[in-house]
């Protein structure tokens, strides 16, 4: 029962934060150049790590489904699989996972060294807001990086797929190519880039919102941050399913 209304309490002040966030946004606008120095560190940063879980993402996902569909006579298809898999799910997802291993836990970290350091209350005691200040610009930036990556991760495990499927399988390139532009529709891409944007809500937010809660001095900003990464990630894994639901009702509608 106790745990119960933790986990209620914190969700209100989850809430209660997205809240914050929103009104500094409509009140005070978007500090461009804080944004844009967050996109710098968490999207052009990220790029390497992205690059190299989704071409070896790609090369094994066109292994697995060319022994799948060998026994078929469907090894022609790897490219529509490759290419819808990549699209929908796993891009977004695996990007959003390496995303908040890597930047959330860095958000999470440095927000809760502030806070045990008091210097989120000395910008309180200066008049300033720690939202507008260190939320609000990290949470933006997450928001709109994240569709970048994770577009990034689809081509490459795309071209990845397409080297095992050219050296290793005997396919064309050309058969590939034509299987993949087949199978994946403009819908399929836009699917998967809008629930990115979620993600990188949802990950960006949550790492702002642990460190904020930190206690406990140096101690503490170590769980904060194993917390931030945990969380962060089961609820890419559990936001997922309703962001894929709630985008095929609205295709069916």
């Amino acid at each position: 029962m106790e745990k119960a209304k933790e986990i209620l309490k914190a969700l209100g002040a989850y809430a209660l934060l997205l809240t914050d966030v929103i009104r500094d946004i409509l009140k005070h606008g978007i500090n461009v150049r804080e944004v844009s120095r967050q996109i710098i560190l968490m999207g052009i940063s990220s790029i390497p790590i992205v690059l190299l879980t989704a071409v070896f993402t790609g090369m094994v996902l066109a292994l697995q489904t060319a022994y799948g569909l060998h026994r078929f006579g469907a090894k022609n298809y790897v490219g529509n699989l490759v290419g819808l898999a990549l699209a929908r799910e796993l891009g977004p997802v695996l990007t959003a996972v390496m995303v908040c291993g890597r930047v959330g836990a860095g958000i999470a970290a440095e927000i809760a060294s502030m806070v045990v350091t008091e210097q989120v209350d000395a910008i309180r005691a200066l008049g300033g807001d720690p939202i507008r200040r260190l939320v609000t610009p990290r949470i933006v930036a997450g928001t709109l990086s994240m569709p970048l990556l994770a577009g990034i991760a689809v081509i490459t495990g795309i071209l990845g797929g397409a080297v095992v499927a050219v050296f290793e399988l005997g396919i064309t390139w050309h058969q590939y190519y034509r299987s993949y532009l087949y199978a994946v529709q403009i819908r399929d891409v836009t699917d998967g880039l809008i629930k990115s944007c979620g993600f990188g809500l949802i990950v960006a937010s949550i790492a702002c919102f642990k460190g904020l809660r930190c206690r406990g001095g140096t101690e503490g900003v170590g769980l904060t941050t194993t917390a931030a990464v945990v969380t962060g990630s089961l609820m890419v894994f559990i936001s997922n399913f309703f962001f894929t639901k709630l985008l095929i009702i609205i295709k069916f509608k």
